[in-house]
Order: C-alpha cells, then sequence, then structure tokens
C-alpha cells in the first residue's frame, strides 16, 4: 500500500471546505489562498486549485471579480455567495461530527 497516495486522498478530501473556510472572511485570489493553505501546511499547487476554483465557481459556491493589480496584471478575487455560506455552514456540522467520531476511535485504539 503506498501510503502518500492515502495521504494525498485525505488531504483533496478536505481541499474543498478548506477554501470555502478561507473565503469566509474576506474575497482573495488565488495566491492568497494557495499561502494561507501553504501556512496551515496543506499543500497545493496550481493545477490543483484552479479547476476546483472553477467547479465551486460553476457551483454558484462562488463568485469573482477582477481587481486592477499595482504589481502586474488584474488579479482575479473569489468570494463566497450566499449559497456557499450556508454550504459551508453545512460542512463545518459535516466536519464536527466526522472529527469527533475519527476522534473517538482514534482515541479508543489508543486506550486499548
Amino acid at each position: 500500500m503506498n501510503i502518500e497516495n492515502t495521504k494525498a486522498q485525505m488531504r483533496k478530501g478536505v481541499l474543498e471546505f478548506c477554501i470555502l473556510s478561507v473565503l469566509k472572511e474576506k474575497d482573495a485570489y488565488t495566491s492568497e489562498i494557495l499561502e494561507t493553505l501553504k501556512n496551515a501546511k496543506l499543500l497545493v499547487v496550481e493545477g490543483t486549485i484552479y479547476p476546483l476554483l472553477t467547479r465551486l465557481k460553476n457551483d454558484e459556491l462562488l463568485t469573482y471579480r477582477w481587481e486592477e493589480s499595482t504589481s502586474g496584471p488584474p488579479r482575479k478575487y473569489y468570494g463566497l455567495t450566499e449559497t456557499g455560506q450556508i454550504f459551508l455552514n453545512e460542512l463545518n456540522g459535516t466536519w464536527t461530527e466526522l472529527s469527533n467520531a475519527v476522534n473517538l476511535i482514534t482515541n479508543q485504539n489508543k486506550e486499548s
């Protein structure tokens, strides 16, 4: 069994939730989103994030706007839609339940 593949699948499973969470406070452009994820030790490459942002936009969870930049071309800023905020709230509840269940099981196994 390839542990790196399993770890990558686990990260992929929470990436959408993390991106929506990054955008709940303020709009951000892709580099800012990547930097926030990197600072949290969730390394994501641009080739992964762009298709995901497009899918989230197409699912009407995100919107975007172009903003002029003082240091180059205009930047595309992403933000949560109202539907995206509702979706994120649901994911928060699911994450709490899932996290509690996993912690219960993994801590239970440590005590055995």
